[in-house]
């Protein structure tokens, strides 16, 4: 029930009073009940993640959940789900054919393959030219794909609850082409153009490798089969425990504080140096608590 309620089939707000496979549909006499759209899937995917938590009593739990880390959230067997996206892609030949589509979690690869030529692609947004890429390749992800291969190779990370398509550049052959975000909605195409040096070639998720022809072209865009997620406690809480788990997130000694001690450098005086000041030119003073973690 709650992962029916979560894809916008099941109306949350009458799933108690009314049967529990009560479907929404354009034909309601309620004009708030949520109506779905093919055009937009899930309807309710962009608000959804935070309703939840704007109950007092469910946030409590949640947050007693945090504090303890041992026990179930008591008198609430409700669940905090995320909405991950998938991408939706196609392979066209240069007559239109589709011949492979493919919907993909992570990311979609386009890269020379084991041409020893730069990738040269065609990259379009909603049919506008958007850059021509001369790189070892052009990688494609979502939010959940934005930790992987995008990540390392220089991308964003993004919170799995932005509705975004990644475009990250591999080596790409020039200083200005930097990782750029797009929203969901867009449609993006790839093309191999006809003065190519030689043929790419696509990974789905790592898997599905194929060439691409000079003249094929691959449409990525956003699917319409999410994939819910249950969350241990909510969407945010379990993405950044991952990231310091699994990356080391930031992570660095701490600075230390200053003790409110003036540095001595060493003094020197007319009459000559004292014992003391010829140990502290010696052996210079630990200062390093006032830059850094490090002493001399």
């Amino acid at each position: 029930q709650a992962v029916r309620i979560a894809l916008g089939l099941v109306d949350g707000s009458k799933a108690g009073a009314t049967s529990s496979n009560t479907l929404l549909s354009s034909s309601s006499s309620d004009n708030n009940n949520m109506t779905p759209d093919d055009s937009v899937y899930p309807p309710n995917m962009a608000s959804y993640p935070y309703e939840p938590l704007r109950n007092t009593a469910f946030a409590a739990g949640r947050a007693q959940l945090s504090s303890t880390a041992t026990t179930a959230v008591p008198h609430d067997p409700r669940m905090c789900l995320s909405i991950r996206m998938r991408l939706s892609c196609r392979i066209l030949n240069r007559q239109g054919v589709c011949r492979a589509q493919y919907n993909v979690l992570n990311e979609v690869v386009i890269d020379r393959g084991s041409s020893p030529y730069l990738a040269a692609l065609e990259c379009f947004c909603d049919n506008h030219h958007m850059t021509t890429v001369q790189a070892d390749g052009v990688i494609f992800a979502t939010p959940t794909g934005s930790t992987a291969y995008s990540m390392a190779a220089g991308g964003s990370v993004v919170h799995p609850a932005v509705p975004c398509i990644l475009v990250t550049p591999i080596c790409p052959h020039v200083l200005s082409f930097r990782s750029m975000i797009f929203p969901d909605h867009v449609v993006l195409q790839c093309v191999v153009p006809d003065d190519a040096r030689s043929e790419a070639s696509v990974a789905f998720d790592g898997k599905h490798r194929q060439p691409l022809h000079r003249g094929d072209c691959i449409t990525i865009q956003l699917s319409k089969y999410p994939v819910p997620t249950l969350n241990r406690l909510d969407h945010s809480d379990d993405w950044l425990h991952s990231l310091k788990q699994q990356f080391g997130f930031n992570a660095r000694p701490r600075q230390r504080p200053l003790n409110g001690q003036s540095a001595n450098f060493g003094t020197s005086s007319s009459h000559g140096s004292s014992p003391s000041s010829a140990n502290q030119k010696k052996n210079p003073p630990d200062v390093g608590n006032l830059y850094d973690d490090h002493s001399w």
